[in-house]
């Protein structure tokens, strides 16, 4: 009231600066800004001045003044009645006594960047100003003693709009936190009003004339006189209470309760500040109200509101002062327990569903077991499938629930709604929904979520949908569908022959998954082991032998387990046939599959599979393949026939030639009268000389029936050959004895008469022989540089050499053979005539006794030559008698 602005900081220490000359009567202080607007006046009279301070900057001691201008709307003085200025610095408004409301746009601390206008004119003095900014949008309340209005400063013109037609006393309004949407709060004696830019919001029915509002961290602070008797006041210190006291209430609007209430006498202002509320009366003391913490506060106040069963007021406390979730649980799980007790399952259920992700489930689930509470258990389970909190058991749990009420499209719903998340164990639900009976939807799942194996055994062990299944197979990846056809296929080929059978043709040749779009050659196909699938057609004959004979066709290359299988089911068909031009078919079949060239590496096998279905044809072919030219003719031999025995002879006997010999035997050891055969037989041998003739006759000597005459002819013919053999042998030896006695002849000669050397020309060039010329005992004669020129060796006549050396490489490879033992038994068994490859290792000397000569005796090297000689033959005389 003397012009000055006092300064109370927190350490209580007063201080102050002379801001007016008169009085002060209207302070603004911004909450982001150092700045202080203040409206007081200088002078006497009505001539209020607004001034503004930069608290931050000094002025000879004092704040500095950075503006000074007139608080006059129009040219008619008038009493300034409220204040108020934007944070932002762009905007103040004055309200008057007179109606009037003038608003500076601009920068507020300065004239020239700032303009001042009349922004509203009325009847009714001013009592309230507040500034509202949502976003790039900016209101002015203004609030008289008869109305409401708002203008949006934000646009041109500055529109405005009525909102009530009642208003209020001065400091009777305020505007609240973002907590309540910046609202604007006017107090009225009977309610307190809240408002929006364009609408009227709730009100409250506060009674009591209103003197003091303010908006405090969320809460109401209302200053009003109470007329009615009231309660003994910390503060009003300790005289009797009167009805015009001063009532002090803080409400908090949210949760719906008076968080404080006390009297006090006379209060000047209520302050916020350091976090406090201080309350300011007329008898010069400051009160100060301290907000108690959260904690305690929540604690206090759910005791009592626990006691009072207020479960919703205390959730909604705790909630507005941000309580952790594991604080909120424990409310909503004793708020549950009690709905329980109380029967209100419902309304108990819907609490501990609040609890999910806090509270143990088990905790819930036991409560609702009984048969008459399964639809609350329902719920639960379904919001902790929902918050994917649920186990296998919660699954199991829910889907009984299920299936106990009965209840399908909740069970659809909840399997079919998870599409993007899913929110339980599969596998567990598919044996839930099986074990109950509801197969669709077990198979809606595991189709849905790809437990093919699941959705298979469904389909086939209790729904026995095999087409399904088949088609469902066609659509898997190469590797499943080739494991399910391998487990499956046998039930698959019992009820569905012919697809089981043509899937395997696809799965097995070129394997592309049903549906695949893919165009063809995009992607190359898998093909199975065709061996594999056996025995899936274990009592399929018919299917087994298509599902073979398409392998074999489309891959020439397939397993030899195929061909071994469809060579023993073309056998079985063949052996069963009772039709003949079906057997004539069968028959072509087989041994067309034989010829085929399939079993080179399986022969044993396919010989007994032949031999086990008497496959005649078969067998021979195979044999023939095998060389086993003795089987072939045995088999005949079995078979008595005789011309088949024959025929055999004939064809292999070449290659071997045992064959006529065991020809002879079978026929000589028949009773029959096979005179005609074994003729057959000794003119094949007598021809080839394959048997000496005493050999024949024991052989036949076996046969009752075979006569001299059977043999005579080749008895004949046998002893005629070897006559005349003989008689070629004895020309020979005369041969060899003359020209033995023709070179002994010679050697005597050369040994004891002169060699004459009567050649004119020589061997080489045919020229006139002349000194120097060399001689040989042989009778060649030739020019020394003849000799010299085309001799190889001194000692070797250039003429005779050729000859001579083969004669040496014929004796040199007589001696390296002699020792050739087993070439000389293979020789002796492969030949027709033996003897006379005795004959031929006789002569080269490997039957003679070998007799080692280290040292020769002296006197003898001479006639070394000699002693050979004659030895030689001497050896020759005694072969030759």
């Amino acid at each position: 009231m003397e012009g000055q602005i006092w300064f109370l900081p927190r350490s209580l220490q007063l201080s102050s600066f002379q801001a007016y000359k008169l009085r002060v009567t209207h302070l603004y202080q911004l909450k982001q800004h150092s700045i202080l607007v203040s409206v007081g006046e200088d002078e006497e009279g009505i001539n209020p001045l607004v001034k503004v301070w930069n608290l931050e900057k000094r002025d000879g001691g004092n704040p500095l003044c950075t503006r000074i201008f007139p608080a006059i709307p129009g040219n008619k003085p008038t009493v300034v009645s409220c204040l108020t200025v934007h944070e932002n610095l762009n905007f103040m408004a004055i309200g008057f006594a007179d109606g009037s409301v003038v608003l500076t746009k601009g920068d507020i601390t300065r004239d020239r960047h700032s303009k001042t206008q009349i922004l509203h004119e009325g009847s009714y003095p001013v009592t309230g100003l507040a500034f509202r900014q949502s976003g790039k949008t900016t209101h002015l309340f203004v609030v008289t003693t008869e109305n409401i209005q708002s203008y949006m400063l934000s646009v041109k013109d500055y529109p405005h709009l009525e909102l009530d037609t009642h208003g209020c006393g001065l400091r009777c309004s305020s505007l609240s936190d973002p907590s309540q949407d910046l609202q604007f709060i006017v107090a009225g004696n009977e309610c307190v009003y809240l408002y929006q830019p364009d609408e009227r919001g709730p009100c409250f029915a506060f009674e009591g004339q209103k003197l003091i509002v303010h908006w405090y961290r969320g809460y109401l602070v209302i200053v009003s006189k109470d007329r009615k008797t009231s309660p003994k006041s910390e503060f009003a210190g300790n005289e009797a209470q009167h009805s015009d006291k001063q009532v002090l209430n803080v409400y908090d609007l949210c949760n719906k309760f008076i968080a404080y209430s006390s009297i006090f006498d006379d209060i000047v202002d209520v302050l916020a500040e350091w976090g406090s509320l201080y309350v300011l009366t007329r008898d010069g003391k400051i009160h100060i109200l301290q907000e108690k913490d959260t904690q305690t506060k929540l604690e206090a106040c759910k005791s009592m509101l626990f006691r009072k069963n207020l479960f919703e007021m205390a959730i909604n406390l705790a909630k507005s002062h941000h309580l952790d979730s594991d604080g909120l649980s424990e409310i909503f799980r004793q708020y549950g327990d009690h709905l329980y007790n109380k029967g209100n399952h419902d309304g108990a259920i819907q609490q501990y569903i609040r609890t999910i992700g806090k509270l143990e489930p088990s905790y819930v689930i036991r409560k609702f077991l009984d048969a008459q509470r399964i639809h609350n258990l329902t719920a639960y389970l379904q919001t902790l499938h929902l918050q994917s909190l649920a186990n296998a058991d919660h699954t199991t749990l829910l889907l009984n629930c299920y299936t106990k009420l009965k209840d399908s499209s909740k069970l659809e719903e909840f399997i079919k709604t998870s599409e993007s998340e899913v929110r339980f164990d599969v596998e567990t639900a598919i044996k839930v929904l099986r074990q109950a009976g509801y197969y669709s939807h077990a198979v809606y799942l595991a189709e849905k979520h790809a437990h093919h194996e699941w959705y298979l055994k469904i389909q086939l062990e209790d729904i026995k949908n095999y087409q399904e299944a088949l088609r469902y197979i066609g659509k898997l990846p190469f590797d499943q569908a080739e494991s399910n056809m391998k487990r499956y296929g046998k039930i698959l080929m019992h009820h569905v022959p012919n697809e089981t059978t043509e899937l395997l043709k696809i799965l097995c040749t070129d394997y592309q998954p049903a549906g695949d779009n893919e165009g063809p050659g995009m992607l190359e196909g898998k093909k199975a082991n065709s061996e594999e699938f056996i025995p899936v057609f274990a009592n399929n004959s018919r299917e087994l032998k298509a599902f073979l004979e398409h392998m074999t066709e489309v891959q020439a290359d397939s397993p030899q387990g195929v061909y071994d299988t469809l060579l023993e089911l073309r056998l079985q068909n063949w052996a069963h046939e009772r039709d003949e031009q079906i057997k004539e078919k069968l028959h072509s079949e087989a041994l067309t599959l034989l010829k085929s060239g399939r079993f080179k590496t399986v022969f044993d096998k396919a010989l007994v599979l032949c031999q086990m279905h008497n496959f005649k044809d078969g067998v021979l072919y195979l044999y023939e393949q095998g060389k086993l030219f003795q089987q072939i003719m045995h088999y005949h031999m079995q078979n008595e026939q005789y011309k088949k025995v024959i025929e055999v002879c004939e064809l292999y006997g070449d290659q071997e030639a045992c064959l006529w010999e065991q020809a002879l035997g079978y026929f000589a050891r028949k009773e029959e009268d096979c005179k005609e055969y074994i003729a057959a037989v000794l003119k094949h041998i007598e021809n080839k000389n394959l048997m000496p003739p005493l050999l024949v006759v024991q052989t036949l000597a076996h046969n009752s029936t075979a006569t001299l005459s059977v043999i005579k002819d080749y008895l004949v013919n046998k002893l005629q050959k070897q006559s005349r053999q003989i008689e070629q042998d004895e020309q020979r030896i005369e041969k060899y004895r003359e020209e033995t006695t023709r070179i002994r002849q010679e050697i005597e000669e050369l040994k004891a008469s002169p060699k004459i050397f009567q050649k004119t020309k020589c061997s080489i060039c045919t020229s006139a022989l002349e000194l120097p010329s060399v001689h040989f005992l042989c009778g060649h004669s030739f020019h020394q540089h003849c000799f010299e020129s085309y001799a190889e060796s001194d000692s070797e006549c250039p003429t005779c050499m050729p000859e001579n050396r083969k004669v040496m490489d014929m004796i040199r490879a007589q001696e390296q053979k002699r020792d050739l033992h087993d070439q000389f038994q293979h020789q002796l068994k492969c030949s027709n005539d033996g003897f006379s490859v005795v004959a031929d290792y006789f002569g080269r000397g490997v039957f003679n006794k070998l007799t080692l000569i280290t040292d020769l005796p002296s006197g003898k090297a001479a006639t070394t030559i000699e002693a050979g000689l004659q030895r030689e033959l001497l050896v020759h005389t005694k072969r030759s008698t």
